[in-house]
């Protein structure tokens, strides 16, 4: 199923609350942050440790926040560096958006359509219990996809240029997200998911 935009509209049939705000951004401004963002943030190749090897992802990643807060996933952990001003911006704007408070933000730079996230849910211990989690995307679009832990249903969308969608509640419980590989496009997707660290 394809859902369109309606912030107002909880896209997942039960177990959690997902809303897709759509472009909260003009193209001019988001094509502006997108080039801020690709060349002043400080990417790493992401690593990962599967099935007692350590793994090495040509996405890159960044992690900022209001300190430097550890945050540990996938048997690594990142200590988060200072706000940058484009970053403290777009915090404010989903804040202002969502009524919603954040702390940090984990980045991901998917060079082309060829990278992307396997099946997982956001239930790291230092991340505020059912908290939200605003997910802002630059760059070139691409399909999300929900998936229930139980029933297996799933729920996808398009995620625009300049784009909000927001997880709450008990989503992170009861659902795995995605974003699949597709070789439809060779640009860059620059995304910011603004986060509760409680640790």
């Amino acid at each position: 199923m394809n859902l369109f935009s309606n912030e107002n509209t909880n896209l997942l049939p039960k177990d959690g609350t997902v809303h897709y705000y759509g472009k909260l951004l003009n193209r001019s401004t988001a094509d502006q942050y997108l080039q801020v963002l690709l060349n002043n943030i400080e990417w790493k190749n992401d690593e990962a440790i599967l099935f007692g090897k350590r793994i090495i992802t040509k996405r890159k990643v960044a992690w900022y926040g209001d300190r430097a807060f550890e945050y540990r996933y996938s048997n690594n952990t990142k200590k988060a560096l200072p706000w940058t001003p484009e970053l403290l911006q777009l915090k404010q704007l989903v804040e202002e958006k969502t009524g919603e408070t954040f702390n940090s933000c984990l980045l991901n730079l998917y060079h082309t359509g060829e990278e992307g996230m396997a099946w997982h849910s956001d239930g790291e211990k230092d991340l505020k219990k059912d908290g939200a989690i605003g997910s802002l995307s630059f760059g070139a679009e691409r399909k999300f996809a929900f998936k229930h832990k139980t029933s297996g249903e799933t729920v996808s969308l398009v995620l625009e240029h300049g784009s909000l969608l927001v997880m709450k509640d008990t989503t992170q419980t009861y659902w795995l997200h995605r974003l699949p590989p597709t070789k439809q496009t060779r640009r860059p997707r620059v995304n910011l998911t603004f986060r509760t660290i409680t640790g």
